[in-house]
C-alpha cells in the first residue's frame, strides 16, 4: 500500500545524499588522514545523526523551527560554528606522510567514540537536514500514513545513509587512494579544511525561507 510513497522517499534521499556536503566533506577527510575504521565509524555517526530529524519532523518540532527565524539562525550558527572549528582543525594539521598509512602509526590516533560523535554532530546540527526532513516529512509522506510506517521510512533513511557513507570511507581509505593524498601532504588537510569554512560561512549566511 504505501510501496510507491516509499521508492518516492527513497529517490529523494539518494538525490540528497549523493550532493557533496559537510557529511561528504567530514567523512571522507576523516577516511583518508585516519582510515577506513575511523572513516566508517564517522559515517555510523552521520547515519546516527538522520534519526536526530526523523525524531523531531515526528513530534512536528522541525516546523516549529523551520518558522522561527530565532530558533532557525540560533540552529544554523551553532552548525556553522562546528564546520568552522572542523575546518581550522583540518588547516592546521601538519604534512601526513606515507609513513603515518602503517597499520601502528594509526593505532590510537582517533577514538571510535570520537569519530563517532564527529559524524553525528555533523549531520545532526545541519539545518538545510532539518528543513530537507520537513519537506520529506509534510510534502512527500501522506498526513495519513501511520506513524509506524513513517518511523520505518526514518530507519530506512538512516540505515542507508550509513552505508552510503561507509561506502564511501572505504573507497577513500583504500592504501593506494590514500597513499595519493599523503604524497600531496598537508594541502589535501587544507584543501578540505577550506571546504569546510567555506561550507560553515555559507551556512552562517543562509537565511530562513
Amino acid at each position: 500500500m504505501y510501496w510507491m510513497e516509499f521508492l518516492t522517499v527513497a529517490l529523494v534521499h539518494l538525490l540528497a545524499v549523493a550532493s557533496p556536503g559537510p557529511d561528504f566533506a567530514v567523512v571522507v577527510r576523516e577516511s583518508v588522514t585516519q582510515g577506513r575504521r575511523v572513516g566508517s565509524w564517522t559515517a555510523l555517526g552521520v547515519g546516527s545523526g538522520i534519526l536526530v530529524h526523523v525524531a523531531y519532523s515526528l513530534l512536528g518540532i522541525g516546523l516549529i523551527v523551520s518558522q522561527s527565524v530565532m530558533l532557525f539562525n540560533l540552529f544554523k550558527w551553532l552548525a556553522a560554528g562546528y564546520l568552522l572549528y572542523l575546518g581550522v582543525r583540518a588547516l592546521r594539521t601538519r604534512p601526513m606522510g606515507v609513513a603515518a598509512l602503517e597499520p601502528e602509526a594509526q593505532q590510537s590516533r582517533v577514538s571510535w567514540r570520537r569519530a563517532f560523535v564527529t559524524g553525528f554532530v555533523t549531520n545532526g546540527l545541519n539545518p538545510k537536514a532539518t528543513l530537507f526532513f520537513l519537506s520529506l516529512f509534510t510534502v512527500v509522506i501522506s498526513p495519513q500514513t501511520p506513524l509506524a510506517v513513517q518511523a520505518g521510512y526514518g530507519l530506512y533513511l538512516a540505515l542507508a545513509t550509513a552505508l552510503w557513507f561507509c561506502l564511501v570511507a572505504w573507497l577513500f581509505s583504500r592504501r593506494r587512494v590514500r597513499a595519493g593524498f599523503a604524497r600531496m601532504g598537508h594541502w589535501f588537510d587544507r584543501l578540505m579544511g577550506a571546504v569546510l569554512v567555506g561550507l560553515g560561512a555559507r551556512l552562517a549566511l543562509t537565511e530562513l525561507g
